[in-house]
């Protein structure tokens, strides 16, 4: 999936443990193949190429992770989106390529998450427009993570912790007896890279950081990161990190996304109305944090 993998079990067998986790890469590896906006030969491409023309029958892991991407674009009123396909395809973090308003502005229009059309009872997928793209790289590190832990509980682990970058699907508790615990990125890094605001205890939960500092440029002072605004084309500066905390990493990979889109405001009305915990840094720094995770989280220093 193009970014580190950790797993990490607890097993009174590690011959027990070691086949597990080996089983559960395969999965992964399994699922990157079959989604990857980039392979010529994943479902996802198959069915962008077949934009326009017909519906495809698909898998039941694509229909179910599509199925979970239009539930976060509905309930975040599109700023989470997989369509951003065509806008994704502007850009060049590495070279530092800012595209120009007029192809944004076209490429604009082959965007929205309700021409995908899902038919369930055949399992179909059919994208409306030709040229629409589907890209899944906002939820499929998240879903990989809870395919992962299903993959590991099958084989009998009762407890670990499942790393796809930053999206962490936790199971079980330690060997000592106490939760998990993973650390939240500062997004201004003061020190190093590795560099943590804050701590939390996870158990059986999932979590998820978004922030303008993982992939970025800077240029005539403006940072242009990789969380595009679907509306717009071009990345929002409202927040500098959102993390979400929930039972499954699929949608606490996406809404760390939409969220980080809608900004602090908007993001924590919906985060309350959704019942989904998460820790907001806005533009300037200010941190909010859901009622539900006071006292549960261990700021360091920021």
């Amino acid at each position: 999936m193009y970014t580190l993998v950790s797993i990490s079990v607890s097993s009174d067998s590690e011959e027990k443990a070691e086949k597990a986790i080996e089983m559960a890469f395969n999965e992964l590896d399994r699922l990157a193949k079959l989604l990857n906006f980039y392979s010529e030969d994943s479902e996802i491409s198959a069915i962008n190429r077949h934009a326009g023309d017909k519906p495809l029958r698909v898998s039941s892991e694509t229909l179910d992770i599509l199925e979970k991407a239009l539930y976060v674009s509905e309930n975040t009123a599109g700023a989470f989106d997989i369509t951003v396909g065509p806008l994704v395809r502007l850009w060049d973090f590495q070279k530092k390529t800012i595209p120009d308003r007029a192809t944004v502005k076209e490429k604009l229009k082959l965007v929205g998450y309700k021409n995908i059309i899902i038919g369930k009872k055949a399992s179909t997928v059919f994208l409306k427009t030709k040229g629409i793209q589907i890209d899944l790289g906002g939820i499929i590190k998240g879903y990989a993570a809870d395919k992962a832990v299903e993959i590991l509980k099958q084989q009998g682990i009762r407890a670990g912790i499942v790393a796809v970058a930053g999206d962490i699907k936790t199971f079980g508790i330690r060997p000592d007896g106490g939760l998990w615990k993973v650390g939240i990125q500062n997004p201004r890094q003061q020190t190093d890279k590795d560099e943590i605001m804050a701590t939390v205890g996870l158990s059986d939960t999932a979590t998820s950081t978004s922030g303008d500092y993982q992939k970025f440029f800077i240029k005539d002072a403006r940072r242009y990161h990789h969380l595009l605004n679907p509306k717009t084309g071009y990345p929002d500066n409202k927040c500098r990190s959102v993390t979400i905390i929930g039972k499954d990493a699929a949608f606490t990979d996406a809404f760390a996304t939409g969220i980080f889109i809608l900004g602090p405001q908007k993001g924590m009305d919906t985060l309350n109305r959704l019942g989904l915990d998460g820790i907001i840094v806005d533009k300037d720094g200010k941190i909010h944090v859901t009622q539900n995770l006071r006292g549960k989280v261990e700021f360091k220093s920021y």
